[in-house]
């Protein structure tokens, strides 16, 4: 660090932004930026002409650039340097771009748009403390998302979980039985003989640990087996 502050580097293709971003963040006491570039690969290169004393602690990412992306350049840049922390400063807010961001490793995510005292804020919070500092909209869908993670996960499970491994004859015998048809019924429109039904609705029964018609529908009802 250099005379106390929290030293940041910031990678985006934009001239004008980095010009922006530098003068707004190191009018804050506790922050200098000391490393700009234009691209991922460009991020990459200037990291590895520095000692490792003097590498950025926090480094603001782009998302959407030439010559390597942001999110690529956090996968590269977490295995090099993993004692420097990444945050996302993008204008994209979409599921996609988050979702692939922290796969990379990104510590935060943080829209361009927030208010510069946020944003310093952030860097703040993430080189002192390592927290994963996230725009509010942000942080909404990251928790939707891990949401929708955890019911497809549960769902997976419980369809595992009921998988009762009916044949496709036992599903279809199992399918007219709940539609009302007798065994006579289901013997003739399969062109079976009774036993033959009554064995299959005997196995159906086993697999699916039941011993009434009224159990076997409420099973194959709850698990969506027809």
């Amino acid at each position: 660090m250099k005379s106390g502050k929290i030293t940041v580097g910031l990678v985006d293709d934009k001239s004008q932004n980095r010009l922006l971003f530098t003068e707004r963040l190191n009018f804050h006491g506790d922050i200098e930026v000391i490393l700009t570039a234009s691209s991922g690969k460009d991020f990459l290169e200037q990291m590895k002409r520095l000692d490792g004393q003097n590498h950025p602690q926090v480094i603001l990412m782009d998302v959407e650039m030439s010559d390597m992306d942001g999110i690529a350049a956090v996968q590269a840049g977490k295995i090099l340097y993993p004692h420097v922390h990444y945050l996302m400063l993008t204008v994209f807010d979409d599921e996609d771009k988050i979702f692939e961001a922290i796969k990379a490793g990104a510590d935060g995510y943080i829209l361009k748009n927030e208010k510069i005292n946020l944003i310093a804020e952030s860097i703040v919070q993430l080189a002192e403390s390592g927290s994963a500092p996230m725009s509010p909209r942000i942080a909404r869908k990251t928790l939707d998302l891990l949401m929708q993670a955890s019911i497809s996960k549960i769902k997976k499970e419980n369809k595992v979980k009921h998988d009762f491994a009916l044949s496709d004859r036992e599903v279809e015998i199992l399918r007219l039985t709940i539609d009302g048809y007798n065994y006579k019924q289901i013997a003739d429109k399969l062109f079976l003989s009774g036993n033959t039904v009554k064995k299959h609705i005997a196995n159906i029964y086993v697999k699916l640990h039941v011993s009434s018609k009224a159990q076997a529908i409420k099973i194959a009802t709850r698990n969506n087996l027809i």
